[in-house]
């Protein structure tokens, strides 16, 4: 489904991305896994087309992505939901998903979409009528999940669902991704520094670190690498 090839990324001359290639074909769980300033969030933010690709490819079911305009890339049924969750605050709950539904395959499905989303997350239905902003945080990132599944997507993008949460909240916003992927068989590329958890979850992982891919395989494997289990699992 998504191809990504030695993609480069640089900001004011320097290179944030270099050469990452990887793959999530339909119906996987792919998580990418790293420290802090690896490039994962600019990596979703080249998908998105929110900065530039300096180089390589990026194709998704075929098409050429890098030749979408970035305002069209969600009506081919990518969905990014981005770090720090960004809901509208200023706007209710129930207006925050219908903002997600402004993609076309979200529009023609919105009544159906919005009763799942519901069944996923209770909380926003019986708070659709309050100000996005004055939700918990957990509460919001369950919002921004919400959002990006109202426009019906074929590939949900994730960037750091746990990030600021409680780690009880933080397991609950996992279970509810893995309930998203088993029951919809909905693609989904997870970025996460949580690395235990993505790994458990995810079907295959690559592990991005100065702008590159070190490693990439199965959970199993990566979950057993010597250097995963020193680095990320304090093992």
């Amino acid at each position: 489904m998504l191809e990504i090839g030695e993609l480069r990324v640089a900001y004011d001359g320097r290179p944030v991305l270099g050469e990452v290639s990887l793959t999530v074909g339909s119906g996987e769980f792919v998580a990418v896994v790293g420290p802090n300033g690896a490039g994962k969030t600019t990596l979703f933010n080249a998908i998105s087309g929110i900065v530039p690709a300096a180089g390589g490819t990026i194709r998704f079911d075929g098409s050429d992505l890098l030749a979408v305009p970035p305002s069209e890339r969600p009506h081919l049924g990518i969905a990014h939901v981005p770090e720090g969750r960004q809901v509208f605050p200023s706007l209710t709950v129930l207006e925050n998903l219908q903002m997600g539904a402004y993609a076309a395959s979200g529009r023609s499905a919105r009544e159906q979409d919005l009763e799942r989303i519901h069944a996923l997350f209770p909380v926003l239905a019986e708070r659709r009528g309050q100000l996005a902003g004055t939700l918990s945080g957990g509460e919001q990132q369950m919002l921004a999940i919400g959002r990006g599944l109202a426009s019906s997507p074929r590939l949900l993008m994730l960037d750091e669902p746990s990030m600021g949460l409680a780690p009880a909240v933080a397991d609950d916003i996992f279970e509810r991704i893995v309930e998203i992927h088993c029951t919809t068989r909905l693609s989904v590329l997870l970025v996460e520094q949580r690395v235990a958890e993505a790994l458990n979850f995810a079907n295959r992982g690559y592990v991005l670190e100065t702008g590159r891919v070190i490693l990439e395989g199965d959970r199993d494997t990566l979950r057993d690498d010597d250097r995963i289990r020193a680095a990320y699992l304090g093992m």
